[in-house]
């Protein structure tokens, strides 16, 4: 199965949603070791290899695994750029006791993205979350207004996201003089190749932290259960998604903070079916009310209301209770309440009662004698 145009990479990997690290990696290794392009020489190897190496990096990794769980490709891209994925992971020891090439972050992008890449530095969109809500159909009718945790990371208060202790600030790279790259030259018969590489020291930021704010490790950012208010609206659908604007991940480098959406689920209800705006009820009635005809009280969202059965009333007949039912999302009123009418037969009955029913059999000309069986 491909998403957004990329291959699943627990499908890439060849491993279950379940897998452990261990088996993450020993999968990569078997297949990394099968299409290196050391070993391999076919045409579609090296794709190949940058298509496990890709899924490794990101299923290797929990935070990018748990984004990738959540929201797929979509969110890889939306929270890391092409360096991000690759950045921290080592391939080192999935190679070194095999003499092949490949295994430091430099190595990772000349192979990716070629000898001139950059570091992005600017800032960068958080991710955006999602929380699953699971209401009653009697929150559909009214409404609510829930409070909900939801674990995020969020910008370090104590250094205000910069990473640095209070009181001291990140310094500009000696190295790379805060640009995130350096450039080699090397001189060949044809005169000199400029490489431009991410900076080692600073990992491409530009700024180096001498002092790492404690409370985030240096990091800027904070894991929190942040609780939010959510109003879900009367007439919800289910599967509806309601977007919350700014409270999803801080953003890095001072980005904007990503959005929560909230998916709501409706648990079924045990007398009521959700048609639409419109509920369905289904009421039990004796043979004399459907014949006779009756009043019979009915529940509804708003108390109990009265329903007119008519004489001769057959089963499964719909009747409608106006303005009974949900309220519609986008529009007004209400829609209605369906009640089904099923017509009950008794199993126990009392010799009076069967002496009379037989009687009323015999005046509309009924035959309702009982068979005695094959050999009577």
């Amino acid at each position: 199965m491909k998403m957004d145009g990329k291959r699943d990479y627990y499908e890439a990997l060849g491993v279950s949603k379940s897998a452990t690290k261990e088996e993450i990696k020993s999968a990569y290794r078997k297949l990394a070791l099968q299409y290196h392009p050391d070993r391999n020489k076919s045409p579609d190897a090296e794709e190949k290899f940058k298509e496990i190496s890709e899924a490794y990096a990101v299923l290797s990794d929990d935070e990018k695994r748990r984004q990738y769980d959540m929201f797929g490709h979509a969110g890889i891209g939306a929270k890391y750029s092409p360096e991000d994925i690759f950045r921290g992971v080592d391939f080192r020891d999935i190679f070194r006791d095999f003499g092949l090439g490949f295994g430091g972050f430099d190595d990772i992008f000349d192979m990716f993205f070629g000898r001139q890449r950059g570091w992005r530095q600017g800032p960068q969109r958080g991710a955006d979350l999602r929380y699953d809500l699971e209401i009653t159909l009697e929150d559909v009718a009214s409404g609510l207004e829930r409070e909900i945790y939801v674990p995020r990371r969020e910008r370090c208060e104590a250094c205000r996201g910069s990473g640095a202790a209070p009181g001291t600030e990140p310094r500009r790279c000696s190295r790379c003089n805060g640009t995130g790259q350096v450039q080699r030259a090397t001189s060949t018969g044809f005169g000199q190749f400029i490489q431009i590489q991410t900076c080692n020291l600073c990992e491409g930021k530009g700024t180096v932290i001498d002092s790492p704010c404690r409370s985030c490790q240096g990091t800027g950012m904070v894991s929190r259960n942040r609780r939010i208010l959510v109003k879900i609206p009367p007439g919800v659908e289910e599967g509806s998604r309601l977007r919350l604007v700014s409270e999803g991940e801080a953003g890095a480098r001072g980005g904007p903070s990503g959005d929560l959406y909230v998916v709501v689920y409706v648990k079924p209800h045990e007398m009521f079916k959700r048609r639409g705006s419109d509920i369905l009820y289904e009421a039990s009635i004796s043979f004399a009310q459907a014949a006779l005809g009756a009043e019979i009280d009915v529940p509804t969202f708003s108390g109990k209301a009265k329903l007119k059965i008519p004489a001769g009333t057959q089963t499964h007949t719909v009747f409608r209770l106006k303005g009974k039912g949900l309220p519609r999302l986008h529009g007004f009123g209400r829609g209605d309440e369906l009640v089904r009418v099923k017509i009950h037969t008794p199993t126990k009955l009392t010799s009076r009662q069967r002496e009379l029913l037989s009687e009323l059999a015999k005046e509309m000309g009924e035959d309702v004698n009982r068979s005695r069986g094959f050999f009577i």
